[in-house]
């Protein structure tokens, strides 16, 4: 055995010995349990970053655990390789997106097999490739057959200068990201999916999801967002105002559309129509004071046909973001518009304003306003002007009065007419049975979510299949016309969509008629990629079918990996298109994955100048030198290069931004992949954020150095006996109690409680303790041996590579991925002594070892021997005994 710990040399051999023998190939078998490890597979960005490590170590080490508990593991791995930015890299280097994403691919693998992940490489999937993306645009045709998918008009933001679509990410201070351009609403036709008709089964399934962390399943929940209340209606005449009002189209936008608002039909005035809300507060209703309209809602547009200032304040709202998110936080703004509406039980006007906060595709794109009982109303009221009318006091005391801020609570309604005096669940009643008789309104369920639109006005996506034909409309692509391929050597230039260039994609014949047709440019939205290609790695070679047989032995997933930015969206989405493909009869079972660990972030510190005139420049940690004091405090830091200050902005996510990531590559070649698996398994618990130390990988290898010395010394000393549990001292015998307890331990840790650092903790603790055992006895080899072996097995998760090595340093001619997980030896736990608390009159006065067998009289005995406890019995009668065998002995005496 070498005598020194050579990183890439062991890593070397193991890896080497891995692809010879085809370790982490798999196939279905029955005869044992499966186990499925998947961790969210990543976009080929071009290089890993700590993020990734520590993701792909966490589905290894339980991976590499279950394999050798006797199942049969599949842990796969692919690439979410469609999306904006190879488009964006494209256009900037001048290359089609697909050599920029196969290349990158290429890289990113290499870095995965230098970690020495156990990944059956011959499922590897690329969802860029024709014969993954072949089975979204079959399973998209099933759904429209089943008007799962359907086609309408949608909002989205318009580039003009870029003639493209943009994200709501993209567009910042409604700017386009990258041209700077005023961004415009356009409603275009969009493909959807009908994911609202699985709402009620998505919020329900999250308690078929025990094993899933219950800060997801809110999350979730509260997307869904079911919520149970009363859509009514606010009736309206419109009024004839100067100005040249003609009919408008109907047009309330595609919300109204998909159902969720009223339309209103053509209006011009003396139009009169029904401004539909929803509130799961009826109680507040005689609080009404105004009502809020999106800047799309027909009756914005109407009003603001002769009002050119209300006009550029509904283009203003256009403009801005159409994410929750943030009109959670922008300052609230308004205009009247002039328009009145009758209050449904009073008959009292109530006008109408624009908001900016009110969302066309979001409920009926109308909101009731309560200022008194809601503190978003109430502050929009007070910097406008509006009335604030309560109407619901707490049931046991009055409002403050004048309000300071809204009061939310249920309570009890009063200055309510006919409603005084009842609480929330008899005015909710009440109320909606009134207006039901008038015709106006109802209890009704309503739900936050919305249907999924799918489609991307960009290139590197799955092209959507159909084709448009002047003579029979959009024309589905016949099955055995697929894949439509996307072509490859596009080069994206930011004048919009390539494909709407090339026209020998475009150019094709319609499927029913044969007559000449275009094919839809538009392409899918990513997050239908990712949607089911954990289904698809159970039968990655399936030619003839988006699965076959086999996804009925591996799925569902047992344990999915991932970042908690995915618990909404993503996992929303996949669970949704599961249920999809088990209404087809595609698969079993209604979820897909089992078990969820969202694992925290990488954390590191950042470093920056900023100049007086400027843009702030970050510096890499990697590059900067800190600088101490005489006492060791620290005092600052400088750039390396040039010996200047540079500042700290604290400790921050590892991000391109910032450029305070650390380059594994660069890490592996420097300590090897076991120190950098180590690290990130033993610096914090999975969930948890990950602070970067230089310091701690350090200490990582270190412990990996000491672990190699000890076995090579152990080894030098010749083969060990077998352990004879009955002929060890009791030092030996404690030694080996720990052996064992440690691999209970351990065995939990990871096993049940994915509490690695803590399991790695133990381990340690016992290497510590082996190293300190210098007795060179026969006896004592023994146990070293059993120690050792035992380390190395609960290490071989983790650190992989040195325990391939070190395993067959300890004699053993099979592979330690071969090996069986150790078992604890129940008779090893057993003590002969043990150390029981003794109390006098309830206060601790010491600790004593006993006879396990130990009974109140003896234990009594041994406890009046110790000086401690005899000195506070001394000269005072025993009154009572209480003794718990093993554990406790409180001796009660007088006075």
């Amino acid at each position: 055995m070498e005598d020194r710990y050579l990183p890439a040399a062991v890593e070397q051999g193991a890896q080497s010995y891995w692809d010879a023998h085809r370790c982490f190939r798999v196939a279905e078998d029955p005869a044992k349990p499966k186990f499925y490890c998947l961790s969210m597979f990543p976009y080929p960005s071009g290089k890993l970053h700590m993020g990734h490590v520590r993701n792909y170590t966490i589905g290894d080490v339980i991976a590499r655990f279950r394999r050798m508990q006797g199942c049969n593991v599949l842990q796969p791995m692919g690439w979410d390789a469609f999306g904006l930015p190879a488009e964006n890299a494209a256009t900037a280097n001048g290359v089609p997106p697909a050599q920029w994403t196969y290349e990158n691919i290429a890289y990113m693998r290499k870095q995965l097999k230098s970690l020495g992940f156990a990944i059956d490489w011959e499922r590897e999937l690329a969802t860029c490739r024709p014969d993954y993306y072949r089975w979204n645009q079959w399973l998209f045709l099933r759904m429209l057959e089943r008007g799962i998918a359907y086609k309408t008009t949608g909002v989205v933001n318009w580039d003009p200068v870029d003639q493209t679509v943009l994200a709501n990410e993209q567009v910042i201070d409604g700017r386009g990201w990258r041209t700077g351009a005023p961004i415009e609403k356009r409603e275009i036709p969009m493909y959807y999916l009908r994911i609202t008709q699985y709402a009620e089964e998505l919020l329900a399934d999250l308690e078929k999801l025990p094993d899933w962390p219950e800060r997801v399943k809110t999350m979730q929940a509260n997307w869904i967002g079911k919520s149970v209340g009363v859509r009514f209606a606010f009736e309206y005449e419109l009024p004839a105002a100067a100005g040249n009002h003609p009919p408008l189209a109907e047009k309330a936008g595609a919300a109204a559309r998909r159902g969720t608002a009223d339309g209103s039909g053509a209006q011009e005035p003396g139009h009169k129509g029904s401004l539909w809300v929803f509130t799961t507060r009826p109680d507040t209703i005689m609080g009404v004071t105004f009502c809020a309209v999106a800047a799309e809602h027909p009756l914005a547009t109407y009003a603001a046909k002769g009002n050119p200032e209300l006009g550029a304040f509904i283009d203003e709202c256009k403009r801005g973001s159409v994410m929750e998110a943030d009109l959670a936080t922008i300052e609230k703004k308004g205009m009247p518009t002039g328009i009145h509406v009758r209050h449904p039980l009073t008959g009292e006007p109530v006008p109408v304003w624009v908001g900016n906060y009110v969302l066309m595709g979001y409920g009926e794109g109308a909101v009731m306003a309560v200022p008194a009982h809601d503190q978003r109303d109430f502050e929009f009221a007070q910097k406008y002007g509006l009335p604030v009318k309560p109407v619901i006091r707490p049931a046991n005391g009055e409002l403050e009065q004048p309000m300071s801020a809204a009061y939310v609570d249920y309570g009890v309604c009063f200055n309510s007419g006919k409603y005084d005096g009842l609480d929330f669940r008899a005015a909710v009643d009440a109320i909606a049975a009134d207006l039901k008789a008038k015709g106006l309104g109802d209890k009704q369920v309503m739900w936050r979510l919305r249907d999924w639109g799918i489609s991307r006005q960009r290139y590197w996506g799955c092209p959507i299949p159909i084709i448009h034909c002047a003579r029979c409309g959009d024309v589905p692509v016949p099955d055995d016309q697929l894949p439509v391929v996307l072509p490859e050597d596009c080069v994206p230039d930011g004048s919009g969509n390539p494909l709407n260039k090339r026209e020998d994609f475009l150019t094709t014949s319609c499927p029913t008629c044969g007559g000449p047709a275009r094919r839809e440019t538009d392409t899918m939205d990513t997050f239908v990629d990712s949607s089911w290609y954990y289904a698809r790695y159970c039968s990655p070679d399936s030619d003839s079918a988006m699965v076959d047989g086999r996804v009925n032995y591996w799925m569902p997933v047992d344990q999915y990996i991932g970042g908690i930015e995915h618990a909404i969206l993503h996992l929303l989405y996949s669970r949704f298109w599961w249920k999809v493909m088990r209404d087809l009869g595609l698969v079993r079972g209604d979820e897909p994955f089992a078990r969820l660990l969202t694992q925290g972030m990488v954390l590191n510190e950042i470093f920056f100048r900023k100049p007086a005139s400027g843009r702030v420049t970050y510096y890499n940690p990697a590059d900067v030198e800190l600088r101490y004091d005489e006492k060791g405090n620290r005092a600052g830091a400088v750039l390396k290069s040039d010996g200047q200050p540079v500042e700290s902005g604290g400790i921050g996510t590892m991000s391109k931004s910032k450029n305070n990531g650390v380059d594994p590559q660069a890490l592996i070649e420097e300590h090897g992949a076991d120190t950098a698996r180590l690290f990130t398994m033993f610096a914090a618990p999975p969930e948890m954020t990950l602070e970067w130390s230089d310091e701690a990988v350090a200490g990582a290898n270190r412990f990996l150095r000491r672990l190699w010395k000890l076995v090579a010394d152990h080894v030098a000393g010749g083969t060990a006996a077998a352990v004879d549990p009955a002929a060890l001292p009791p030092d030996l015998k404690a030694l080996r109690r720990q052996v064992h307890a440690t691999i209970g331990k351990v065995t939990d840790d990871i096993g049940r409680r994915q509490t690695f650092n803590t399991a790695i903790a133990a381990v340690m603790e016992l290497v510590n303790n082996l190293a300190r055992s210098m007795d060179d006895s026969a006896a004592a080899r023994a146990v070293r041996q059993e120690g050792l072996e035992a380390v190395v097995l609960l290490l071989s998760p983790i650190v992989p590579h040195v325990t391939h090595a070190l395993w067959h340093a300890l004699g053993h001619a099979e592979a330690v991925i071969d090996a069986r997980w150790p078992e604890v030896d129940a008779r090893a736990l057993e003590q002969d002594e043990v150390e029981i608390v003794v109390q006098v009159n309830g206060k601790l006065r010491g600790r004593v070892p006993v006879p396990v067998e130990a009974n109140q009289d003896k234990a009594l005995e041994i406890a009046m021997a110790d000086e401690d406890v005899a000195r506070h019995v001394a000269g005072k009668a025993i009154k009572k005994v209480v003794f718990l065998p093993r554990k406790l002995l409180n001796i009660v005496v007088a006075g």
